[in-house]
């Protein structure tokens, strides 16, 4: 005899392994980022691999080759990114502190005389103040070592753990089927399938969002006369990909460099109103043709699921969390019991209750149809009686 749970059971339990789960990505932090990093990274070259494993290329060797190619573009990425902050830094030492010194001075005055509140710069901006506030007092030499030291071995552990992803790929599909011995292997196989490709499109569809905005935003800045507009410009493409907050952010620091380097006020509200008519254009026309319904996940859960990776893991989180719930929906999918939270994940069906109206109505008139058989039934074998 099977045991029925009740559904106010299922839920607690549901609840608790949500909990649960974002209890361990917090104890293990060091080890889960870079392999989830890695995962999605596998996720991203394996229909390369694909490719050249069909050209009767080994398995290794074809894995070997994509991962040395991505670490070629990746690398070519940051190297081109270091020579414009490079060029920004020193034009930063070259005149532009005195500037931003001279700026925060007036702005503070500006406060204290409109306002009565003082920001607490009155001698302008203090490098030693600003480290002060985000390093704490208690970290000390041995502290930073030992954070450079996890970071060099998490750079580390992204090509190791990439290259094995993809070479047990199969061997962890087989995994799951095994666990799922109740489902059917074609079924999940599917399931497995698909879920690798959302992450893919999703990943190259970010991707080639963050250098249309990119080139977009160069093309702008440079417009408007704005030094360093390749660094601002791929700066805030590349910030695209945190939702909501990204582009924020990415528009203060030109829009603040405007404001110190400029004499009039034209150009900072000029890159404001730029930058916001770009976002409104990727928001509008790049992001649903380019990606689509790949994640398909609704703003609230979104937005929710920025704070809590943003807490857990940092910005790193915030760019890790959404196909991370874009993959937990499509496992909720998979079972009658989860498939409550994988809407509640998803997109809002304005029909639903359009559709349970007309369900409704279907079936009062069946059961009206059904009474009206009944009564004739009923009148039928009443004649045959007095017959």
């Amino acid at each position: 005899m099977e045991l029925k749970v009740p559904n106010y059971i299922k839920t607690v339990f549901i609840a608790l392994l949500i909990i649960i789960i974002i209890f361990f990505m917090i104890v293990a932090k060091t080890i889960l980022v870079p392999l989830l990093v890695s995962g999605y990274i596998a996720m991203l070259l394996t229909s390369s691999c694909n490719r050249l494993e069909r050209r009767k290329i080994p398995r290794s060797i074809a894995a070997a080759i994509c991962l040395l190619l991505f670490i070629t573009v990746i690398g070519g990425v940051f190297f081109l990114i270091y020579l414009q902050v490079r060029g920004f830094m020193a034009d930063l030492g070259d005149g532009l502190t005195e500037k931003l010194n001279t700026f925060v001075i007036e702005a503070n005055r500006w406060c204290m005389d409109t306002f009565g509140f003082d920001l607490g710069m009155p001698r302008g901006f203090e490098m030693k103040k600003a480290v002060e506030i985000v390093q704490p007092e208690e970290g000390g030499t041995t502290q930073l070592v030992f954070s450079t030291l996890n970071t060099i071995s998490n750079i580390i552990l992204l090509p190791v753990f990439i290259f094995f992803l993809l070479i047990y790929r199969d061997h962890l599909a087989v995994f799951v089927t095994k666990v799922f011995s109740k489902q059917d292997n074609t079924f999940l196989l599917d399931k497995l399938t698909s879920i690798r490709k959302i992450v893919h499109a999703y990943i190259l569809g970010a991707g080639k969002v963050m250098l249309i905005l990119a080139v977009v935003n160069t093309a702008v800045l440079f417009a408007l006369g704005i030094k360093h507009a390749i660094f601002f410009g791929v700066l805030a493409g590349m910030l695209n990909i945190i939702p909501y907050l990204g582009p924020s952010l990415g528009a203060i620091l030109p829009f603040l460099f405007a404001l110190i380097t400029k004499d009039s006020l034209f150009y900072p509200m000029a890159v404001v109103v730029a930058f916001t008519l770009i976002q409104l254009l990727e928001g509008a026309v790049l992001t649903p043709k380019i990606t689509g319904g790949n994640v398909s996940l609704n703003a609230l859960v979104t937005f929710l699921g920025l704070l809590i990776g943003g807490a857990i893991w940092g910005i790193l989180g915030m760019i890790l969390i959404i196909p991370t719930i874009a993959i937990m929906k499509k496992l909720f999918e998979l079972s009658p019991d989860t498939q409550p939270y994988a809407y509640l994940f998803g997109e809002e069906d304005s029909n639903w209750f359009k559709k349970r109206e007309r369900k409704t109505k279907k079936a009062q008139a069946l059961k009206e149809k059904s009474a009206e058989h009944d009564e004739e039934v009923k009148k039928i074998m009443k004649k045959g009686e007095k017959n």
